[in-house]
Formats: structure tokens, C-alpha cells, sequence
């Protein structure tokens, strides 16, 4: 399913120490997800996580790990999962938002035949399938109250009842959940259950975003380099002082998963010899001169200007426009990303789908 890896030495910048560093086995499956397919851990904070991560692994506690999206959850995960008992044993993976309110309870506990219409044969839920194993829960933040209530019983009883069945189903499973969203704020708002949220946070792991850990930045640019020269059969282009400033500069709001896609496009563009800032394409990169070529303007400073220069021109319905700017382009930015955009503008998600049905661009 996966696995821990060491790059050898060679393929590292002279200034580059080699690290450890968590890949998927077949990272081009998840190319197009705003997954992050690796995690290395140079940076000092980094190292700490992976002592945090060595430390909790033998033990079958639950583990709720927080980060943004693209930080690197699932791997973390994995890892948990390989360095424990249960290695052998199955690891399944579900995204909890990625299912509707109705969906999400026959995917986690399964169904009976017949329990609803449509049901034509039994299936067997998440937490069957891994069962003397690990499931880990992304998005947990997303499930509905009802299934919240559901999934409390099944972490206390340590049984599930299939939907349209009286018979409870005994389970051996590690649960290790995930969320980009902070559930204490939810909890008092009342979205998510208190009792729940306890349950689950016996072991709290908390993935800092990529700005806060510079120290990967370098070596996952390395990897990534090594990971789309290879798949394009190309020649590795020299990366520039000034670039590798530009990119320690640029605050990586998409974290690895960003950090991936600038790199695989910056290939795609550049001449083959070198690496540029001009190729990397970052937002808000202004290229005085090639010796001032990392120099970045406020993202606040363009802001205000660009606020100023709409004031000072009137125009009608400045208000929703800009809104609608802002929503619109950010919702690009993420890919169309949903769970990604809210989080780039700091509003829920059901907030962001209402401004998004007002656009039209969902129905």
C-alpha cells in the first residue's frame, strides 16, 4: 500500500542532507487530488513530527490529525498505520466529504439487501473492510450530526449495524481521522458533537503548513524535479540561487500539493538548462532585476491598490462584483475545490456553496 523511502544522496543538491520521506506507491494514480503525494521531513518541525508519529504508532489509540489541505494527512496516516501491529492488516482510506448526507452512513457502516430502495444486494461498509486494520477518516469535520451520533456508538460498542439489519457486527479497528477545519470552533456552533470530538482526540497530531517548515521546501523541489525529469525524459535544469529564493519566499497556501504543480509546470516551460523565477509562475512574484528576482510585493499591499483603483473609477455594484471576483477567482485557484476554496477564503463550506449557486456556477 505504501511506503517509507530514502533518496539516495545523489540526487540531492551538494547542500541538501538526505531525508526520509513518506511517498504513495503509485503517485501518478493521484496526480490530479489535492492530495500532497509526498512528505519529507528536513525541516526541524518536520523532525519532531515524525518522532511524534514514531512514538503513538504501536499503541491503538485514536489519532486525530489537523492540517491544511495538502499538508500531507493521509501519508501521515499510512505511516501511523505501517509502524503498528495492525501493519499487516488492511488500511482503507474514506473522504468524508466526498459523499452526501445519505451516502456517507451505508459507505462507513454498510447495508443490508433491500434495507432501501435500490439496495439489490448487501455491502459491506468501511469499518468492516478494515476490520484488524486501520480506516482512516478525512474531512471528518464534514460528516452530518446524524452520522456523528452513529459514529460515536460504533468507537464505544466497538460493533456496527449495517443499515436494515439488527445485528451487530463485532470490529477490531484503529480508527485514525483527519481534519483541515478546527473542531473546537465547531463544537460551539454546534456542528460537530463535543462527546464525539473527545473521543477521537486521544491523540492529537498536528501538521504544520509548508510557510512554517522552510526547511522541506528545498528537498521536496528536489524530489519533484527528480519525479517529472523522469516521467518527461528530460535533463534536470540547475535550479538558481535566485529561485530557490523565490520559492523560500512564497508563502504556499496550497502547501505540497501546490508546491508539486508549480514544479511539474515549471519543467514544462523552461529551457531545459535552468530553472527560473519567471518559470516558477508565482502570484504576487514581482522581477525588478535578476539579482532582485525573489522580491515579493505584500499580498495587502495589492490589495489596497488594486481596492483604490476600483474606488477612484465608481463603478456600479462594486460591492458584489469584488465579491464576486474574489470568490470566483479563488475557486479557480483551488481547481474547483470546494472543501480547499472555503478554506482559502476562512468561510464553511455551505457558506461558499451559497455564494457559489448565486454566480451560477453550481445549481
Amino acid at each position: 500500500m505504501y511506503d517509507l523511502k530514502i533518496k539516495p544522496e545523489e540526487h540531492f543538491d551538494s547542500d541538501l542532507p538526505t531525508k526520509p520521506i513518506l511517498l504513495f506507491p503509485n503517485p501518478q494514480q493521484i496526480s490530479m487530488s489535492i492530495r500532497a503525494s509526498a512528505l519529507i521531513f528536513a525541516d526541524e518541525k518536520s523532525q519532531k513530527l515524525l518522532s511524534l508519529i514514531e512514538m503513538v504508532a504501536p499503541s491503538n489509540a485514536t489519532a486525530l490529525i489537523k492540517g491544511e489541505t495538502g499538508t500531507g494527512k493521509e501519508l501521515v496516516a499510512r505511516h501511523l498505520h505501517a509502524l503498528s501491529s495492525r501493519r499487516n492488516g488492511p488500511f482503507a482510506a474514506i473522504n468524508c466529504g466526498a459523499f452526501s448526507e445519505t451516502l456517507v452512513e451505508s459507505e462507513l457502516f454498510g447495508y443490508e439487501r433491500g434495507a432501501f430502495t435500490g439496495a439489490t444486494s448487501s455491502k459491506v461498509g468501511w469499518f468492516e473492510t478494515a476490520n484488524g486494520g486501520t480506516l482512516f477518516l478525512d474531512e471528518i469535520g464534514d460528516l452530518p450530526l446524524s452520522t456523528q451520533v452513529k459514529l460515536l456508538r460504533v468507537l464505544q460498542e466497538r460493533e456496527v449495524v449495517p443499515i436494515g439489519s439488527r445485528k451487530a457486527i463485532p470490529i477490531d479497528v484503529r480508527l485514525v481521522a483527519a481534519t483541515n477545519v478546527n473542531l473546537t470552533e465547531a463544537v460551539k456552533a454546534g456542528r460537530f458533537r463535543e462527546d464525539l470530538y473527545y473521543r477521537i482526540k486521544v491523540v492529537p497530531i498536528e501538521i504544520p503548513p509548508l510557510r512554517e517548515r522552510p526547511g522541506d521546501i528545498l528537498p521536496l523541489v528536489d524530489h519533484f524535479l527528480d519525479v517529472y525529469r523522469n516521467r518527461m525524459h528530460t535533463t534536470r535544469p540547475e535550479l538558481l540561487t535566485e529561485t530557490k529564493r523565490a520559492l523560500l519566499a512564497y508563502p504556499w497556501p496550497g502547501n505540497i500539493r501546490e508546491l508539486e504543480n508549480v514544479i511539474h509546470r515549471a519543467l514544462l516551460v523552461c529551457d531545459g538548462k535552468a530553472l527560473r523565477p519567471l518559470d516558477l509562475n508565482l502570484p504576487t512574484i514581482q522581477l525588478v532585476s535578476s539579482d532582485l528576482a525573489s522580491n515579493f510585493t505584500s499580498p495587502s499591499s495589492l490589495l489596497e491598490r488594486a481596492i483604490s483603483e476600483l474606488i477612484e473609477q465608481e463603478p456600479e455594484d462594486l460591492y458584489e462584483n469584488f465579491i464576486r471576483k474574489v470568490v470566483l477567482q479563488t475557486f479557480e485557484h483551488c481547481r474547483q475545490n470546494q472543501v480547499q476554496t472555503a478554506r482559502v477564503l476562512g468561510v464553511s463550506r455551505n457558506v461558499l456553496r451559497t455564494l457559489l449557486k448565486q454566480f451560477g456556477v453550481i445549481q
